[in-house]
C-alpha cells in the first residue's frame, strides 16, 4: 500500500525533473543565440562573412532542424544535445542584422514583452484542462498561411501586407507556445517511472527545441511591430 504514494512522489519527481530541464536547455539556447548574435553584429568581418554566407546558415539551420525532430531517437543524447546548441548558435549569427535594423532600447523592450507573453502562454498550456489539440492544429495552419504569404511578400515587398503577416504571426505562435507546453507537459506526465536519463535528456533536447523556436518567432514578429528602426 505504501508503495503506491512512493511511485506517485516518484513520477512527480521525475516529472519536475523533465520540465526543468527542457526550460534550462531552452534557456541556454536563446542565451547562446543572444551572445553570438551580438558578437557577430559588433565584428565587421564575421558579419560580412555570414551575410554572403546567409543562404548556407539558413539551409544548415533547416537540415539541424528536421534531423533532430526526425532522428533524435537514434542518436546519442550527447549528439542531440550539441546539435541543439550548434543550432542556437546558428541562428545567432543570422540573427545578429537586428542589431543593425533596430535600436537597442528596441530589441530589450521587445525581448520582455515576447518573455512575458510566452510565460503566460506556457503558465496556460500548463494548467488548463482544456484539450488544445484543435487549438494546435488551426494555428498549425496558420503557420503554412504565414509562410506562404512571406515567400509572396518577397516580391511584393509590401510594408502593409508584411505588417499583416507579423500581427498574424504573433497570434499564432502564442497559440502554438500554449499548444507545445501543454504536449509537453503530457510527454512528461506519461514517461514511465525509472526511465533511462539519455532518453529523458533526448526527450528534454526536443522539447527545449520546441519552445525555443516558438520564442525566437514570436520575438522576431514582435520586433517587426514594435522594434524602432536604426534609420
Amino acid at each position: 500500500m505504501q508503495s503506491i504514494p512512493m511511485e506517485r512522489a516518484q513520477a512527480q519527481v521525475q516529472v519536475n525533473t523533465f520540465v526543468r530541464s527542457v526550460y534550462n536547455w531552452m534557456a541556454i539556447g536563446l542565451a547562446l543565440t543572444g551572445a553570438v548574435a551580438w558578437f557577430v553584429a559588433n565584428n565587421e568581418p564575421v558579419l560580412r562573412f555570414v551575410y554572403q554566407a546567409r543562404w548556407i546558415f539558413f539551409i544548415g539551420e533547416l537540415a539541424l532542424v528536421f534531423m533532430l525532430a526526425g532522428r533524435i531517437q537514434k542518436m546519442q543524447a550527447s549528439t542531440a544535445t550539441g546539435m541543439f546548441m550548434f543550432y542556437a548558435a546558428l541562428n545567432g549569427a543570422t540573427m545578429s542584422f537586428i542589431f543593425l535594423a533596430y535600436t537597442m532600447s528596441s530589441i530589450a523592450s521587445t525581448f520582455f514583452i515576447c518573455a512575458g507573453t510566452f510565460s503566460v502562454c506556457s503558465v496556460f498550456g500548463w494548467v488548463t484542462k482544456r484539450d488544445l489539440t484543435g487549438l494546435g492544429s488551426f494555428m498549425f495552419m496558420g503557420l503554412i498561411g504565414i509562410i506562404i504569404a512571406s515567400i509572396v511578400n518577397i516580391f511584393l515587398k509590401s510594408p502593409v501586407m508584411q505588417m499583416i503577416i507579423s500581427y498574424i504571426g504573433v497570434l499564432v505562435f502564442t497559440g502554438l507556445t500554449a499548444y507545445d507546453t501543454q504536449k509537453l507537459k503530457n510527454m512528461a506526465v506519461s514517461q514511465p517511472v525509472g526511465l533511462d536519463a539519455a532518453v529523458v535528456r533526448k526527450g528534454a533536447i526536443i522539447g527545449a527545441l520546441t519552445l525555443y523556436l516558438d520564442f525566437i518567432l514570436m520575438f522576431q514578429y514582435l520586433l517587426m511591430i514594435f522594434g524602432g528602426s536604426r534609420d
